[in-house]
């Protein structure tokens, strides 16, 4: 599907435009269509072969967790289980359920404050397509506008990969042998980390492909730096990763802590705790929001692919993580594991100033009361 000289946008091919939308059959303008809770709606049901060009839609609903239980489904080819399986805010780049502006090549969520939701990710499919999105709120979806743009192509290449993602999401625990949440060796020296066994992971297929990159939400409990966890891939069976990252900044292009928006087309912060929204200022405490693209530096794999990353340094940090990882690869793929439920997927709430006082007062109690200022316990 390549053209030399980077001549891709001015290759004329014979293909047919196609669109699946929502627009008013009767020719008026109520351009959407409802969905009651439990209902799930056909986005796209087409033959092949074709390639998916462009998604875009937006959401009329009152549940303040809209983008969490809504889930977006993709079967190609006839396979029984989905080849993308994620809530619909974290596919598209909006986490926690909120709305907040992203941008990237080819993931959005733009104005207005996020709320149109765009892929340009190219989805082929040899045989047969069909795009889902299931409503598992309490709440209907009183309009939901979409547009899905494909093109029917006389053939694809054999060596084409299908487009697939999944959500994960883990509330970790210190996985170190002290268990106490020892970044930065504030309480004893560091610990080691010999294996990915406990790491946060992004995902685990088998089969041929090439991984695209990540959506990764962090929701850290306390205002301690979230980011030294090392990326690690194990590519066709490997016993130790043949990518090992220095730290979780590092594997997204940043470097010393960053705390600051930063959107570039393969990589950025999309969300800092305290900018551009509601939460305080407590060093890296709250929401972040890291991505990164592989489209220039795809990893790529001929049997199988387990990538993961460690949750703070030899994964000793409490956190709420959740991602969803693309990629494209030869079918059958590997079943993904039971979508949490959508109890599990409710975001947790932060801890206030209230549960900071208690914090305080459990410290000062354990050093006998009175004045006790709060750094008696450095070493």
């Amino acid at each position: 599907m390549s053209t030399p000289h980077g001549l891709e946008i001015a290759t004329l091919r014979p293909s047919r435009n196609r669109r699946a939308s929502s627009y008013d059959r009767t020719g008026g303008n109520a351009d959407w269509v409802s969905i009651a809770p439990g209902e799930t709606l056909t986005l796209l049901d087409a033959d092949g072969p074709g390639v998916i060009r462009h998604i875009w839609m937006t959401i009329n609903c009152d549940d303040p967790l809209t983008k969490r239980n809504l889930i977006l489904r993709a079967h190609w080819d006839g396979q029984e289980h989905p080849s993308v399986e994620a809530p619909v805010g974290d596919f598209f780049g909006n986490g926690w359920g909120l709305n907040y502006n992203f941008s990237s090549p080819w993931l959005a969520c733009a104005p207005r404050s996020g709320k149109a939701l765009v892929s340009y990710f190219p989805m082929p499919f040899f045989r047969h397509a069909r795009i889902t999105l299931e409503n598992q709120s309490e709440y209907p979806v009183k309009s939901y506008y979409f547009y899905v743009d494909y093109d029917e192509v006389p053939s694809l290449p054999e060596e084409t990969g299908l487009f697939h993602a999944w959500y994960n999401q883990e509330l970790t625990s210190p996985d170190n042998p002290s268990g106490r949440e020892n970044e930065w060796s504030l309480l004893h020296d560091y610990e080691v980390n010999p294996t990915d066994a406990h790491n946060y992971l992004w995902m685990d297929t088998t089969g041929q492909g090439q991984f695209l990159g990540v959506n990764a939400y962090y929701a850290n409990p306390g205002p301690m730096w979230w980011g030294e966890g090392d990326d690690m891939f194990l590519i066709d069976g490997e016993n130790w990763p043949g990518l090992h990252g220095t730290g979780s900044e590092d594997y997204f292009n940043q470097s010393w802590s960053p705390d600051e928006r930063f959107d570039h087309p393969c990589f950025g912060t999309a969300r800092i705790p305290g900018i551009d929204n509601d939460e305080p200022k407590w060093g890296w405490f709250g929401r972040t929001h890291c991505y990164r693209f592989h489209h220039l530096d795809p990893i790529r794999f001929q049997e199988s692919l387990r990538a993961s990353i460690e949750h703070g340094h030899a994964n000793c940090l409490t956190m709420e993580m959740a991602s969803v990882a693309y990629w494209y690869q030869t079918l059958p793929g590997k079943p993904f594991p039971a979508l949490p439920t959508r109890d599990a997927r409710k975001p947790r709430e932060l801890p206030t100033v209230s549960d900071i006082h208690r914090w305080r007062d459990a410290f000062v109690t354990s050093h006998g009361g009175g004045s006790v200022w709060g750094s008696e316990g450095r070493r």
